[in-house]
């Protein structure tokens, strides 16, 4: 659901809650070197809360357990598609699928995308830059389907769910039904 141009409103999985956090707002836009640059915040008691603390920028696995930003982006006519974790701490995963649920990790250090954070009393804001190019089964697509969602731990450890949409009964931000947003690549028209 967008808000205003270019912001979107993720919403909590009716099955997991999210009681500490009031708003979940993501947008996504090109930035002058033609990277896509991603901007989820999130509005609540942040000391209710666990954000991981700050680590050196590296590739790392299972980032999803605790409060992690995720960003699905397919070509539109494509059954690919390619799963980016950022981790508040400054840690990423990234992930490319030949169709639902199909693949693994991507062994590329190189994607290496420039995460950055700001948290404050009631407020966390996490950026993300990240090379499209380097993903080979968008290169040359025109237009690409993106699913936005979140994973929020909360003081006590319990996790809520947040995507633009909630197509099945258990969060599931791989199901098709998830890449709910359109993007133009730089240079075409959607």
């Amino acid at each position: 659901m967008m808000t205003r141009p270019g912001v979107a409103v993720l919403m909590p999985h009716p099955r997991t809650g999210g009681q500490f956090v009031d708003t979940i707002e993501a947008s996504l836009a090109w930035d002058h070197r033609q990277k896509l640059k991603l901007v989820y915040r999130v509005n609540g008691a942040m000391t209710r809360l666990q954000v991981p603390a700050p680590r050196p920028p590296l590739r790392a696995e299972g980032l999803w357990q605790h409060t992690c930003f995720e960003a699905f982006i397919k070509a539109s006519a494509s059954p690919n598609y390619y799963e980016l974790n950022f981790s508040p701490s400054g840690e990423w995963a990234a992930y490319a699928f030949r169709s639902y649920r199909d693949g693994g990790p991507i062994g590329d250090d190189s994607l290496d995308p420039a995460i950055s954070i700001n948290i404050e009393e009631d407020r966390l804001v996490l950026n993300a830059v990240i090379d499209l190019s380097r993903l080979p089964a968008i290169r040359s697509a025109a237009r690409l389907l993106i699913g936005l969602s979140a994973v929020i731990e909360a003081s006590d450890g319990s996790l809520s769910y947040w995507a633009l949409n909630h197509p099945a009964d258990k969060p599931d931000f791989h199901h098709p039904d998830s890449f709910a947003l359109e993007l133009a690549l730089p240079g075409e028209s959607a």
